[in-house]
């Protein structure tokens, strides 16, 4: 039985949980392909639970942890209301195909619209296929103000 709960950071499970599952995304060749390093698995729930723009839902199935899903607020300038952007969307390799990243998007939704946000955003790598195809399914598409000036681009600038 699949089970979407809002993850409590003073429970122990969720917290482990939440470093687990985020640990086997990075693990995955869309995370990066590497291990978180310890002084994030050590640190990451300390950090989050200083943080009061957090949102993280957990995907249980028969009680086993196999979704994560975390975010974060923002706001929108041009709508002048809150945003919810999805950062890490995880389910476990033995469990994709069942729906349950959709279930995570029908709860996220729910409580961003009950919260008042006026959208929802999110980022995708190019070569992410199969993420792109659940995001189109729920009702994600590219942004852009207008056609002629094109769609919005994700891009970074590491700091040291």
């Amino acid at each position: 039985m699949l089970d979407i709960q809002q993850a409590d950071l003073t429970l122990p499970s969720h917290a482990q949980a939440v470093v687990d599952l985020l640990d086997a995304y990075a693990c995955d060749p869309m995370g990066g392909g590497q291990p978180l390093q310890e002084c994030v698995r050590s640190g990451l729930i300390g950090e989050l639970q200083k943080r009061n723009d957090v949102l993280i839902l957990l995907a249980f199935v028969d009680g086993t942890p196999v979704g994560l899903m975390n975010c974060f607020e923002g706001f929108s300038t041009f709508k002048c209301k809150p945003l919810l952007n999805i950062h890490d969307v995880v389910v476990l390799k033995a469990y994709r195909g069942q729906g349950i990243a959709q279930k995570l998007f029908a709860a996220v939704e729910k409580i961003a619209l009950q919260r008042g946000y006026c959208k929802l955003t999110l980022e995708v790598l190019e070569g992410n296929k199969v993420a792109q195809s659940v995001y189109r399914q729920v009702g994600f598409s590219d942004y852009e103000l207008d056609p002629a000036t094109g769609r919005a681009l994700f891009w970074e600038k590491v700091l040291p």
